[in-house]
């Protein structure tokens, strides 16, 4: 017995020492499983070259027709991507602040305590905030000595215009933390997808008018389209328009109360079929 388990271990020891195709399908089998069942995954492979090749594509547009406006606008850019990240940090500050309680296996012991899911709401939205005045505040300070542009330099308006992206990323926070809630968190990846899926259409960096006709009506049903036409209307001098602040409030208002319903709606279902105990890493 001793020589055959000897010579069995041997021969475990040689088979493991040899590479092995087999054992390599076994991996990528492993894997393509969890890709056919997860439909979200499955989008995420051919969703982020397309939404970078359509941005992308808008922006090389605009500056092909607007050449001269490359040289007055290098501060519009720069102002852009720091008002963009508002929104971004907003957004994820609210998604991965409840996904950090999904992967601890926290939420059943949150709900289990006095804790009202509107108060867990607003827990998240401000918790969104100050993740996202950590991450943008920094970037803000070092852009005026490094390009000589300064956020800060929009006065008033900028407060505006902060608070509409805020306020806007905390609604898609909480749309997608419903989501995650009812599909799982195979589909985390939609905190990132649902923000960059925006941003074609928003005109961070080029006036709405760059995009077909078709997707214009599309656009201004969004408050960051307002926002960011608004934010290049003062820094070029024309001042601030105020139907354009005032159509990203209202609209903003729409779009929070409809996240926050939706998200307590996802809660309520998720307690009758027993998911908040289900959920974690």
């Amino acid at each position: 017995m001793r020589d055959l388990g000897g010579e069995t271990g041997a021969v475990r020891a040689a088979t493991a020492a040899t590479f092995s195709w087999r054992r390599v399908s076994g991996v990528l089998l492993r894997h393509l499983y969890v890709l056919r069942r997860s439909v979200p995954r499955l989008l995420e492979l051919a969703y982020w070259p397309t939404v970078q090749m359509v941005l992308w594509g808008f922006i090389t547009q605009f500056f092909s027709q607007h050449s001269s406006w490359v040289a007055s606008g290098a501060g519009v850019l720069v102002t852009a991507v720091l008002l963009w990240d508002v929104l971004f940090r907003s957004n994820l500050g609210v998604a991965l602040s409840f996904m950090e309680e999904m992967w601890a296996r926290n939420l059943g012991q949150i709900f289990v305590s006095p804790l009202r899911p509107i108060e867990l709401v607003v827990g998240l939205a401000v918790m969104g905030g100050v993740r996202t005045l950590i991450a943008v505040v920094p970037a803000a300070v070092l852009a005026m000595p490094l390009f000589d542009v300064s956020v800060f330099a929009l006065g008033l308006p900028l407060a505006a215009f902060f608070a509409n992206l805020l306020i806007f990323g905390w609604s898609l926070g909480m749309l997608v933390s419903g989501l995650i809630l009812r599909l799982g968190l195979g589909a985390e990846s939609l905190a990132w997808v649902v923000i960059f899926a925006l941003a074609p259409l928003s005109g961070v960096y080029y006036p709405i008018d760059v995009l077909p006709s078709l997707l214009q009506p599309i656009a201004y049903a969004l408050p960051t389209a307002w926002v960011f036409e608004g934010m290049r209307a003062v820094l070029f001098g024309d001042g601030l328009p105020a139907g354009h602040l005032a159509a990203a409030v209202l609209l903003n208002a729409l779009y929070a109360c409809a996240a926050g319903a939706f998200f307590l709606l996802m809660v309520q279902r998720a307690r009758e079929r027993g998911l908040l105990l289900q959920q974690g890493e």
